[in-house]
């Protein structure tokens, strides 16, 4: 039966002990995932607060007496749950648990029914940690001997995880925290690890493999001509590249093995945020990033500076810079200049998100420079949550007080919002307000007819500007969705470059060792009836390629063309 009844995910399902409750997580209440619970009889949720705490007003039938014989059977006999479901609109008798601002997972029930525990993130530390909580949402309790829990499992009142990789139990009845140690050597067969592997990912990919025909390949025959290729390979290497070129058959997106790898170590060289030149005496600063280690309020480094040692070691005419920087990362690093100044930095691990905000204030200042700062711009760098946030922010920032907006998804890896940024962008408006103390009279109410309070009654932001979108060879997945979903909308024209040409949905199938990634579900356009894998890439209205060395001159033909198209849109 469908017991929760509602289009948001429902899962992980679990019994109480009683056999009264069925507890499970839904994220119907917004993004995250929170715990929530059904009363399976109709008379248990009939009952108050008050009565579930100190007993029911209609006292339950009392058993018969019963003789001496019987008493010694029943006490042999193990109690039987009897379990009671009243199917009649069950879905009326939900209840939510927990409200916490990150996912909480893995519900399950003490011994006595009564609490609910479940892990969820700790606001204090940012890790995930164990909590209880009673039926009705009262009595919370952090279960602080328990950190990191992972593979939790519940049997007879008794929860069972690992922690910090080894295992543990937690007593239900009293929070009680028992280690469980245990150690095995064992030696691994890697030639019948790879044999095995390979028949699982097989096995897994010839049921569920999203395309029944598989692109029309033969799919058997593959498998049996590269099996004793990839079973050859004698390093973890080779044998996932020889897996991975036997699914490269397909021609299939979003698919690939992995397995674990020995690990390798990595010299972690700390990145400055600087580009630089050798010169003679050290190395000449050619450019520094913004918001890096270098760009601080209190670094002295300018464009020009000569960095003449790092640490106290001189840079030479052939030195690689950054070679002194190895194993550096958050540690404080000497840099001595030929100017006798000597600075003081703390290298970073990565400089890849000041590196893309760089780029977009370019193409910001391109389109202010193209539009006559008459349009506003917004790139969307991937199809998930924290891009979406910063796209209903942007609309907002970037979009104040200009007459349309450019939309970029180029570059874009994909995800999943696209749906949610055409709740945004797909809005009609469908009346208007005149507040008071906006007019004399409301006789003269037509002068506010684009006046709606969008941002106090919409669930998600709301866009009504004008808009163009951009997208190219390197939109993928779900970028290409939306590509084609406003272009089909006729939500505004589309510029650029074809996109290309991969979507399916994806999931994984583990494996004794890594896991396959593997498409199950096909995107058709609804207008053409094509498919979005390698037949039909969304096709923009204008056709515009950037010409080679286009980022070195600080031009975007396609930009440029998308503000053109718009500009004429507005007018």
């Amino acid at each position: 039966m469908n017991v929760s009844m509602h289009p948001r995910s429902d899962a992980n399902p679990v019994w109480s002990a009683d056999g009264k409750k069925l507890a499970f997580l839904s994220n119907r209440s917004g993004m995250n995932y929170d715990v929530w619970m059904v009363w399976l009889d109709k008379t248990d949720w009939e009952k108050s607060k008050i009565d579930h705490e100190e007993g029911s007003y209609y006292p339950a039938e009392k058993e018969k007496k019963t003789d001496k014989s019987d008493k010694k059977d029943k006490k042999k006999k193990k109690k039987t749950v009897v379990i009671t479901i009243d199917q009649d609109k069950i879905y009326d008798r939900l209840v939510q648990v927990t409200s916490l601002q990150d996912n909480e997972y893995s519900p399950m029930f003490s011994a006595d029914s009564k609490f609910i525990y479940f892990s969820a993130t700790d606001p204090a530390s940012k890790k995930r940690s164990t909590y209880k909580v009673k039926w009705d949402g009262s009595k919370p309790k952090a279960i602080k001997s328990v950190s990191g829990a992972r593979g939790i499992s519940e049997n007879k009142g008794k929860v069972y995880f690992t922690s910090r990789g080894s295992l543990n139990q937690l007593d239900t009845k009293s929070d009680k925290v028992t280690k469980l140690p245990h150690a095995a050597t064992y030696t691994t067969n890697s030639k019948k690890e790879y044999e095995q592997v390979f028949e699982e990912g097989i096995r897994v990919l010839t049921a569920g493999f999203y395309d029944p025909e598989f692109h029309g390949y033969d799919w058997s025959s593959l498998v049996k001509r590269y099996r004793p290729w990839v079973l050859s390979a004698t390093t973890h290497q080779d044998y996932t590249y020889m897996y991975n070129l036997l699914l490269g058959q397909l021609n299939a997106s979003h698919m690939g093995y992995r397995g674990s790898a020995p690990k390798t170590i990595n010299d972690k060289v700390g990145l400055l945020g600087l580009d630089v030149v050798n010169t003679k005496g050290g190395v000449k600063v050619n450019y520094i990033l913004e918001n890096t280690v270098a760009d601080k309020s209190k670094s002295t480094l300018k464009v020009g500076d000569v960095i003449t040692a790092v640490n106290g070691n001189e840079i030479a005419k052939n030195t690689n810079f950054y070679q002194l920087l190895k194993n550096t990362q958050g540690n404080e690093v000497l840099l001595s200049l030929k100017n006798g100044k000597d600075v003081v930095l703390r290298p970073q691990r990565s400089i890849r998100s000041q590196q893309y905000e760089a780029w977009i204030t370019s193409r910001k200042k391109l389109v202010d420079e193209y539009s006559n700062g008459q349009l506003g711009y917004i790139h969307i760098q991937g199809m998930n949550m924290p891009s979406f946030e910063r796209f209903e922010r942007e609309l907002k920032a970037s979009g104040y007080g200009k007459k349309g907006i450019v939309i970029d998804v180029r570059y874009n890896g994909g995800g999943w919002t696209t749906d949610r940024l055409m709740a945004v962008l797909n809005v009609d408006q469908h009346a208007y307000t005149v507040p008071r103390g906006a007019a004399k009279s409301l006789k003269n109410n037509k002068r506010f007819n684009k006046n709606y309070p969008f941002n106090e009654r919409a669930i998600l932001s709301v866009n009504t500007k004008p808009v163009v979108a951009l997208c190219n060879e390197n939109s993928y997945s779900n970028a290409e969705i939306f590509s084609h979903a406003f272009k089909n909308l006729g939500l505004g024209k589309l510029v650029g470059q074809p996109t290309f040409g991969a979507v399916v949905s994806t999931g994984s199938a583990r494996l004794q060792n890594g896991s396959i990634r593997m498409p199950f579900r096909a995107w058709f356009v609804k207008k053409s009836g094509k498919n979005m894998e390698n037949e039909a890439p969304a096709v923009p209205d204008y056709l515009v390629k950037n010409a080679p060395g286009w980022k070195e001159r600080g031009e975007d033909a396609q930009l440029q063309k998308a503000v053109e198209v718009l500009l004429q849109d507005l007018k």
